[in-house]
């Protein structure tokens, strides 16, 4: 990502050219190094700027900072059941909005035969999300498997289509205006996290030329400004018989990730960055080893992130820092809430019973706040803001 696109992302995970006040100090009893050597019986609270990037505060507290006994108003969490969500739509522009800002359209889609129509952005990029299914993605550009897990990136104005071999549950997440881009890896180098090389592009092989022959009319519903056109024509469009450039859509599988780990420290969800939208990130969480250091944190720190909404996809595994959270569930954290692992999970603060962690799960961080959909509303579970009490 270049300095144009930093300053277009204005602060998403970067640090930005600040004269920040210059303050540093220290009182009480303190750790000298962040996430690690808390003094005993403590609980870590991070205040930060600029994500987890600017200016920070380190709180070493006698209580869970999520300890109330009671919450109300507009920054209380938010859980959602996606898995709820089962009415199929036959176009992704039918499947219930979830959470949306300026920038950010976030959509959970049921498909339960192949698509009958063709789909085109014209807002900006699509990035799908497989939760579940199998099945093949056909577009201007050949054919492309895909299958739970994948990612699959359609850059704006790809025309497609998804042909799952049964039920598919995909989560939409929409660049609206923008452009998604790989994040600047820095000093890990350009092939960390994942080689660029893992993406995967469509081919035009035989099953892709015998879709392109299939005959009858089809329509293209294109979406542009958030209303959709239907534009009709007496033959398959997809049938082009060759393309070249450095454009494409592309598909990479969780499984392909390797997470940056630190045996001795705690790190935050930034690093696991993996794609750059618009004043937003998605970040995804795969299996990686628990910290092995005896003094560092074994579960994310408590934080008040007081410049982004934050967005947690529960794909599947088991989610070592949550209570009562299941796969195809989605979790939102308005900025400026203090929020940590459920008071299951402190438990294991500083010593975890397995090796490595087990879970798949995709976070959306974004700038600007977030609006809830009417179908994610049908969807909440409202006890959520209750699961960080103490049991009784």
């Amino acid at each position: 990502m270049g300095e144009r696109d930093r300053e277009a992302v204005e602060g998403a995970y970067t640090m930005a050219d600040r004269r920040w006040i210059p303050v540093r100090g220290a009182q009480g009893d303190h750790s000298r190094q962040a996430h690690a050597d808390m003094p005993a019986g403590t609980y870590e609270r991070e205040m930060s700027k600029e994500g987890f990037f600017g200016p920070a505060a380190f709180f070493h507290h006698r209580r869970p900072p999520t300890g109330w006994s009671d919450f109300q108003g507009p920054l209380r969490p938010r859980a959602f059941d996606l898995a709820a969500l089962n009415e199929g739509a036959a176009s992704p522009w039918n499947a219930p909005v979830v959470l949306r800002n300026a920038h950010v359209e976030i959509r959970f889609w049921n498909l339960a035969a192949p698509m009958p129509v063709l789909a085109r952005n014209a807002d900006g990029d699509q990035l799908l999300f497989v939760h579940s299914g199998t099945g093949e993605l056909f577009c201007d550009f050949g054919r492309l498997a895909f299958a739970a897990g994948d990612y699959l990136y359609l850059p704006r104005g790809t025309m497609w289509r998804l042909s799952p071999e049964a039920n598919a549950a995909v989560l939409m997440i929409e660049c609206v205006g923008g452009h998604f881009t790989l994040p600047d890896k820095g000093m890990l180098g350009p092939t960390a996290v994942f080689d660029p090389a893992m993406l995967d592009t469509p081919e035009m092989d035989e099953a892709f030329r015998a879709h392109q022959d299939e005959p009858g009319a089809v329509s293209v519903h294109v979406k542009k400004r958030g209303q959709v056109s239907i534009v009709t024509y007496p033959y398959n469009p997809l049938d082009a018989v060759g393309w070249h450039g450095d454009l494409a859509p592309a598909r990479i599988n969780v499984s392909a990730l390797r997470p940056v780990v630190s045996h001795r420290y705690h790190l935050p969800p930034s690093v696991h960055t993996t794609f750059v939208g618009e004043r937003f990130v998605v970040c995804t969480f795969a299996p990686r080893p628990f910290e092995t250091d005896p003094g560092a944190l074994k579960v994310p720190f408590f934080h008040n992130n007081d410049d982004y909404d934050e967005v947690l996809f529960y794909h599947a595994g088991d989610f070592f820092s949550r209570d009562n959270i299941d796969a195809g569930m989605m979790t939102l954290h308005p900025s400026g809430f203090t929020h940590g692992p459920h008071p299951k999970a402190l438990k294991s603060m500083l010593v975890q019973p397995k090796a490595a962690t087990d879970e798949y799960a995709v976070m959306i961080d974004t700038r600007d706040p977030l609006d809830v959909g009417q179908a994610a509303e049908a969807v909440e579970n409202l006890g959520y803001v209750d699961s960080w009490k103490t049991p009784g």
